[in-house]
């Protein structure tokens, strides 16, 4: 990272400190789209828009607030990104390691990211949740590329359990005391912002893949090779295309994220309670 960029996370390190004069959780989530919504189960103490965070990319898409939020989620002290920046919006892939760094500086050392996604299987429909187990990056696009930065990771990392195998149990634990279903799968990221073709689909699903979208990988590379624990959890939202039999859209995105909301809600919200219990967030 050059010394540009550590200035800029030193600027948003200060803007978010100076927004926020109480302690810092050390968990953080992210809202992907249509789900910004648990942002109102939030006991909220600070709210600071992207646009006032310097070096922070401002979200451009409907379903996306934009801001973060600094409370409570049950009993779980949490920072919130309520919307994340894609690639497809235009910001150079290194831009989105930003805000991951800028929450390390601010002492978070678990972030659980939310997506919304299409389901390259018949046997999970839309309104299923899915723990992710792994990812594959079809994006073409890394946001560690250029000069690393060895205060905040190494050069090379291991990325044999991009998604930590205690949190994805805690996210089990959390289903089966709510009584929601969750799936595990590979979730890949395409670039986006088209949907993906059939005959790309049926490629992916060939990869080994379960679910597709346009996020949640950038985030995980830059956690973990600073060193955080990540959870991933994707709402299918449609079928991909060719399994469908109608043309697919962002309003359909957004329509079934919220129709999925409330077992979403149900879920997350007992996952941070048996976070804010255990040992696992210290």
């Amino acid at each position: 990272m050059t010394d540009l960029r550590r200035d800029e996370i030193a600027r948003s390190v200060t803007a978010i400190r100076r927004a926020h004069d109480g302690d810092f959780p050390v968990v953080a989530l992210i809202l992907g789209s249509g789900l910004g919504k648990f942002g109102e189960h939030l006991k909220i103490d600070t709210i600071i828009p992207y646009a006032d965070v310097p070096g922070f990319p401002v979200s451009t898409v409907v379903g996306h607030e934009g801001r973060l939020l600094i409370g409570r989620a049950g009993r779980l002290p949490l920072i919130c990104m309520q919307g994340r920046m894609h690639l497809y919006e235009g910001y150079p892939a290194q831009d989105l390691a930003i805000p991951i760094r800028t929450l390390r500086a601010l002492g978070v050392n678990a972030l659980i990211i939310t997506n919304a996604a299409g389901s390259l299987r018949t046997e999970m429909p839309p309104g299923t949740l899915m723990a992710l187990t792994d990812h594959i990056n079809m994006s073409s696009q890394n946001p560690l590329i250029g000069p690393n930065d060895d205060d905040m990771g190494p050069r090379f990392f291991d990325m044999s359990d991009a998604y930590d195998p205690d949190l994805r149990d805690a996210l089990m634990r959390a289903a089966k005391e709510t009584g929601v279903d969750v799936s595990s799968g590979v979730y890949l990221q395409a670039s986006g912002p088209n949907f993906e073709t059939p005959a790309e689909v049926r490629m992916f699903a060939q990869w080994g893949a379960d679910a597709v979208g346009m996020s949640t990988v950038p985030e995980c590379l830059v956690a973990r090779h600073c060193g955080m624990r990540v959870a991933g959890l994707s709402v299918i939202t449609n079928m991909a295309a060719g399994l469908s039999n109608h043309a697919l859209s962002h309003q359909e995105t957004l329509d079934e994220a919220e129709k999925a909301y409330g077992k979403m809600s149900a879920l997350l919200l007992s996952f941070f309670n048996d976070l804010a219990s255990s040992a696992h967030h210290a």
